[in-house]
């Protein structure tokens, strides 16, 4: 009796299922490539008002201005873009706790009309000012 003969049709069937298997393991274990397009995390927020304009500061940490889209609709903030994960073929993860991915935050505003005056990022923070009109 041989061991491990190619020619046998269980060891071709056992090789057949660890392909299998190593591609769904690539599949679903792809840092920041979600198997769908929906947001895979939220940031969190803060919204300060004055009589004059809504102050909303969103924690993005990591991620550039020009990888954000902003936009106002039926007094709806909706603020999606992606924050991708830096690393080499050489790296070796050790812990990761800050989301990588397709975020998406929806902010209802109160009601009015607002027309956004200031878009920066610093600190990790997206500062949107709003002008109450």
């Amino acid at each position: 009796m041989k061991f491990r003969d190619p020619a046998s049709p269980m060891w071709l069937q056992a090789l057949k299922m660890l392909e299998q298997a190593d591609q769904l393991h690539r599949r679903f274990f792809q840092l920041g490539k979600p198997a769908s397009r929906g947001p895979v995390w939220e940031p969190p927020i803060d919204i300060l008002e004055t009589d004059r304009y809504l102050l909303i500061q969103i924690a993005l940490p990591g991620v550039d201005l020009s990888d954000i889209t902003v936009v106002i609709e039926n007094n709806i903030i909706h603020v999606v873009g992606e924050r991708q994960i830096a690393m080499g073929a050489d790296t070796v993860i050790r812990r990761l706790e800050i989301p990588y991915g397709r975020f998406e935050k929806q902010i209802s505003l109160p009601n009015g009309h607002y027309q956004i005056s200031e878009n920066s990022l610093a600190n990790g923070c997206l500062r949107l000012v709003l002008n109450k009109l």
